[in-house]
């Protein structure tokens, strides 16, 4: 039996967490480039299964070093704004075109993103600790995959949106930017803490 009061707890508490999370910017980054359905479905498979782990492993994932999640943190931050800053400029219009995109490689490009991302991140060991707490995994379970897939959903439009306004390359260099500033600061708390 499915607990409301617990699922709009949980919902309320992650989906406030995340919104400012790198979530929202992956998904951002990725809504300028791809179909935004393409990119939702890998971003949402990604995070059912991490919400699947972190509701099994309860309360486990708090015991992991913080440095070494803050390490390999930053080195993924790093390395993805290696590869904005890299790749060479694409035609606004041709990343727009859908038939360019197919399903299984955006959406394996959403799930492999958020998969790595992701893992370790501090929703991910709220909803264990969440888990542990209530002891109801389902509601837990229910109410942080919502609001995950709530703040996926707000970044992928947010980029759609974006993307009418402002030249993808001048985004793509701000993302990349703000990654690199986020992989220089995970890389400095992991090393003085």
């Amino acid at each position: 039996m499915i607990s409301l009061t617990v699922t709009a707890v949980v919902f309320g508490v992650v989906f406030l967490a995340e919104l400012p999370d790198k979530t929202a910017l992956a998904g951002l980054v990725l809504g300028t480039r791809y179909r935004a359905s393409y990119v939702f479905a890998g971003v949402a498979a990604a995070f059912a299964l991490h919400v699947a782990l972190a509701v099994a492993a309860g309360s486990v994932l708090t015991l992991l070093p913080q440095q070494i999640v803050q390490a390999l943190t930053g080195v993924l931050f790093l390395g993805g704004a290696a590869v904005l800053l890299l790749k060479k400029a694409e035609d606004e219009e041709e990343v727009r075109k859908p038939e360019n995109q197919s399903f299984w490689k955006v959406s394996g490009a959403g799930f492999m993103l958020i998969l790595v991302a992701e893992f370790g991140d501090l929703t991910q060991i709220m909803t264990a600790n969440l888990a542990a707490r209530y002891d109801d995994p389902l509601s837990v379970g229910l109410g942080a995959v919502l609001a995950l897939w709530a703040v996926a959903g707000i970044g992928i439009v947010g980029g759609k949106a974006l993307m009418k306004k402002v030249p993808l390359r001048l985004i793509t260099q701000i993302a990349a930017l703000v990654m690199l500033a986020l992989g220089v600061w995970s890389l400095w708390e992991a090393v003085t803490g």
